[in-house]
């Protein structure tokens, strides 16, 4: 991979970003990455739809919203269901993020804060 020295600062954009993610350990390390609004899709005993509902009335519509699941086919499905429930619910989705990680072969979303100290470690 080449890399992109303005990455850091690309992703460093997307920090006031609503970022939904797949599980805690992917909220625990976009957070440490200084991501504040971070929601995790999976609640144990609770829909896909219930749970995007409850993050729904949570945001404020005007924010700009990221789905940052994995680059799996299971994160892919997810992100596909998430995507046409937001969009029902009238919230506008940006993904610019999730092709920024994709371009720099980051696969698993608990796998950034890993991938942004490399980064760091390269300057």
């Amino acid at each position: 991979m080449k890399f992109n020295p303005q990455l850091k600062q690309e992703i460093e954009r997307y920090k006031d970003y609503v970022i939904l993610v797949e599980g805690q350990k992917d909220v625990s390390s976009l957070k440490a990455c200084g991501f504040d609004k971070v929601y995790q899709i999976h609640k144990t005993s609770v829909s896909l739809r219930e749970r995007i509902e409850e993050i729904a009335k949570q945001i404020d519509k005007k924010e700009k919203v990221c789905i940052l699941t994995d680059f799996d086919r299971k994160g892919k499905e997810i992100y596909m269901k998430t995507k046409a429930i937001l969009q029902e619910l009238g919230i506008k989705l940006d993904s610019s993020l999730r092709g920024l990680l994709l371009k720099a072969k980051v696969s698993h979303v608990e796998g950034i804060h890993t991938f942004m100290k490399k980064v760091e470690g390269i300057y």
